[in-house]
């Protein structure tokens, strides 16, 4: 795990440094930079060094034919299996690295390389055969890549801030960008706030050359076209049990302590059970997160700490826990500016105490049980997608009248804010409605929030990327795959798993995924429906597979949310920050939103006459984020 950036193009060497140093926290055990004048072409890399401890690893590396040379953030699993072929196929080596696999096995694959790795990966290649870099994306975007045109050339990173070390980048605001932002609580990509900074996106690739991308493709799909298995329930069960046992212990690979998150949850107990079984006597160093404020029962967060209690004891690891209170909002600039990208949700506060501590401890490595609601199912919407047969056969008319009072339901508590959010879209038919149950405040509440300009705008927007992404699916491909599919390719990758690097790699730390193995994602999403999503219950068939090692309370308890009271900080710890970050004067300085639509909004919410929460913590990140990486020359905390 660590930082990349680059160039090709006329740029300095300099730049290089500055990159280096703007994302030195992903790497804090070695730096290096390599620059081809006559090429154009410039390589930037922070270590965190996970195998092969020696000075051998070092980055920017070269094969030992110097032909080709690479910048690489990530773990190949397979990497032994892979070095065992190539060196029988007469490729040299000279170090224990996954790094050098890479190096040869493009010499040998080319651009089909990537069909041969299982990993999470961001990289780049500079082949000076013809003097071009290729630049690869894992196919879940597990580790993040940034890229931008510039009139100098094209320059990438591992994060926004050093990116934009390079000072050409315009800081112009994409505003379709805050749009989505609203509604969904983050951004879809290949989009960022900045309309010349873009992400790569998952399983996507670039041919680079002179400075500009000549090659845009995929390499790699979500596998939900896949026909259904028609297996026993009994062998599904045994199947995914083995595919997971087989993912945990490819993770384990690392030549540093590997610890694990424990919140006391489904996902992550089934990883820690697991990893303890293949260490053996070795104890396993989990970590959790205390949380003891009233008031998170009441927003629907259960009290995890004493199922993570609960786990531990009987999978006898050790538990490392940090308390935190209310005193958490302090940490909220510092919480968006390693984000790079302003997201609404408090919960990736509590990853960076856990990595902090974890760190604390001499851990480099986490395994992390994200992913599972994901591709297993796990989220209320997926409950509520297969429900909907219960009233999908209600003529228009009816189920228009059920939007309409679903949409005046005074969210006073949480029942009836989810009740309102499962009917607020019944109107809408296929795809449009189930797109609809990421969005977290309809569409027409926003419009009096944005500014005038901004409202004329949207009026010719174009189609959504979650609509457009569901258009290219076949329609034969079920609801529940078509949600699982949205969440995979968007909000896990462009939410979870965005927050979790960046704030894990604020503290020198790589979290692994177990779950987003790219087998066992394709064995399950060949599974029968019902294998997964069970009437109520969620992730069926993960809940079976684990029974022999984990407590039945654990197994089957209910979702709980991984976040914070944030709609009581609002009204309370957060007021001031409301007042501040949103006031008349700094949204007529930002110029996005509209004063008296803002106001109106604040005061509905802080009234209880609508769940406007998120909303409002939405526009709170964005104009923090817009101080740090928008009106300052390169990014910084405020």
């Amino acid at each position: 795990m660590c930082g990349i950036a680059g160039f090709s193009g006329r740029f300095d060497a300099a730049l290089l440094d500055r990159m280096n140093d703007a994302m030195a926290h992903r790497g804090p055990d070695d730096a290096g930079t390599s620059f081809d004048v006559a090429a154009g072409v410039g390589l930037a890399h922070r270590r965190l060094s996970i195998i092969d401890l020696s000075p051998r690893g070092h980055q920017p590396m070269a094969d030992v034919t110097g032909t080709v040379a690479i910048v690489y953030n990530g773990e190949i699993y397979n990497y032994r299996e892979l070095r065992d072929e190539l060196v029988a196929d007469g490729y040299g080596f000279r170090s224990d690295c996954d790094t050098e696999i890479l190096l040869n096995l493009y010499l040998r694959d080319g651009d089909k390389m990537m069909d041969r790795l299982n990993g999470i990966y961001a990289f780049a290649i500079h082949d000076s055969r013809d003097d071009s870099l290729f630049v690869v994306r894992d196919g879940f975007g597990v580790k993040p890549l940034y890229w931008a045109q510039t009139p100098n050339g094209f320059v990438f990173a591992s994060e926004i801030k050093a990116l934009l070390q390079e000072r050409s980048i315009s800081r112009e605001l994409d505003h379709e960008c805050v749009r989505h932002h609203l509604l969904y609580l983050w951004t879809p990509s290949p989009l960022t706030m900045l309309k010349a900074v873009r992400k790569l996106e998952p399983g996507h690739a670039l041919r680079v050359r002179d400075g500009r991308v000549e090659k845009h493709w995929k390499f790699y799909e979500l596998p939900y076209e896949q026909p259904f298995v028609d297996w026993p329930k009994g062998d599904a069960i045994v199947q995914v049990r083995k595919a997971l046992t087989r993912a945990v212990e490819r993770q384990l690979v690392a030549d540093v302590p590997v610890g694990a998150f424990l919140s006391g949850g489904l996902d992550s107990s089934a990883v820690v059970a697991l990893a303890q079984r293949a260490m053996g006597t070795e104890k396993l160093q989990c970590f959790t997160i205390g949380f003891r404020d009233p008031r998170a029962e009441v927003e629907g967060m259960a009290e995890d700490l004493p199922y993570a209690q609960r786990v531990a004891k009987h999978l006898d690891v050790d538990l490392h826990t940090i308390y935190v209170g209310p005193e958490m909002v302090d940490e909220l600039p510092n919480m968006v500016f390693h984000l790079d990208e302003p997201q609404a949700d408090p919960a990736p506060i509590n990853a960076l105490f856990i990595s902090r501590l974890a760190r604390e401890h001499g851990i480099k490595v986490l395994l992390s049980g994200a992913g599972g609601d994901d591709v297993f199912t796990g989220y209320r919407r997926h409950r509520a997608l297969t429900v909907e047969r219960y009233w999908d056969w209600l003529p228009l008319s009816a189920r228009r009248s059920l939007a309409f009072a679903a949409k005046h339901v005074r969210p006073s508590n949480e029942f009836q804010r989810r009740v309102s959010k499962a009917f607020r879209y019944a109107h809408l038919e296929g795809d449009a409605r189930l797109a609809s149950y990421f969005q977290w405040i309809d569409a027409e509440q926003l419009v009096p929030v944005f500014h005038p300009r901004l409202r004329d705008e949207f009026a010719h927007a174009e189609r959504s990327p979650v609509l457009s992404a569901l258009d290219a699916l076949p329609p034969n491909v079920p609801p529940l795959n078509r949600m699982l599919y949205v969440e995979t390719k968007f909000f896990l990758a462009d939410h979870n798993l965005n927050y979790v690097d960046k704030v894990s790699m604020a503290n020198g730390v790589e979290v692994r995924v177990p779950l987003l193995d790219p087998d066992l994602v394709s064995l399950v999403a060949r599974l029968p429906l019902d294998y997964k999503q069970r009437g109520n219950t969620g992730k069926w068939v993960l809940r079976r597979a684990m029974e022999p090692y984990l407590p039945r309370e654990v197994l089957y308890r209910g979702k709980t949310g991984f976040g914070a009271p944030l709609r009581n900080w609002l009204r309370s710890e957060l007021a001031p920050l409301v007042d501040e970050l949103l006031s008349d004067e700094a949204i007529a300085r930002r110029g996005l939103f509209d004063p008296r639509g803002v106001r109106t909004l604040v005061g509905a919410d802080r009234g209880r006459r609508m769940d406007a929460s998120y909303t409002i913590f939405s526009m709170m990140c964005i104009e923090l984020w817009c101080r740090m990486f928008v009106d300052r020359p390169t990014p910084e905390t405020v």
